[in-house]
């Protein structure tokens, strides 16, 4: 894909769209740090659900920490793998407090030594809640990515590579919600929507999906 043909997709998509940011629901960078990590093979709709309950009881490290894992799990239950998570959150949450002064640090090394951290999560931390230029590769970023030909990559840190080198610097800190939202909502796993997608015309995956008879034809990010 050339440069012309990405500088349209993101100036498209930046025009639907111009303040994107993630579905998770907080209020500090801690809240989205506990979602985030508990968002691993899980619906952020999920996610909510169990995070409004939890922060209605406890809404930083200290008071989490306090919870233990047996009062957290009555929270998470419903997340999965949500012992290994709530073992997780209760360390690193003890962590945030013993050498953080309980709050969570804007460094990507620091980020990465907690429990149930990894490069994802760092970078969905760094980039939306510290506003660096940093792009998570998920399911989704990783299918659009490979899918349209934006930056192909056979595994999630070489997409991270080239989003990183060919997403032009203006659209960088909002190309991972952007990318995330179209593979969730429009540039589906199992069937694309090429149909409704805004930015089909730059799009270099074939053959594109015709829309389902009797369904309305609309141009939608």
């Amino acid at each position: 894909m050339n440069p012309d043909k990405r500088r349209a997709i993101f100036e498209t998509l930046r025009a639907a769209n111009p303040n994107p940011t993630t579905e998770l629901e907080y209020s500090t960078p801690f809240e989205l740090l506990v979602a985030v990590v508990l968002s691993a093979q899980a619906t952020d709709k999920s996610v909510n659900l169990a995070t409004r309950k939890l922060f209605a009881k406890a809404k930083t490290p200290a008071a989490i920490a306090a919870l233990g894992e047996g009062g957290l799990i009555p929270c998470i239950q419903t997340i999965g793998l949500f012992r290994t998570k709530a073992k997780n959150v209760i360390k690193l949450c003890q962590i945030l407090v013993e050498r953080h002064g309980g709050t969570v640090p804007p460094v990507r090394e620091a980020l990465e030594a907690l429990p149930g951290v990894g490069r994802k999560t760092a970078n969905v931390v760094l980039n939306t809640a510290f506003g660096e230029p940093t792009i998570a590769v998920d399911t989704h970023i990783f299918r659009v990515s490979n899918r349209t030909k934006i930056a192909p990559g056979k595994d999630v840190d070489e997409v991270e590579r080239k989003l990183l080198k060919f997403v032009p610097e203006e659209f960088r800190k909002d190309a991972h919600h952007w990318l995330i939202l179209h593979g969730r909502y429009v540039c589906k796993a199992r069937t694309p929507e090429c149909w409704r997608c805004a930015i089909e015309a730059w799009c270099e995956y074939r053959p594109k999906n015709a829309a389902p008879k009797g369904t309305a034809q609309g141009s939608l990010v």
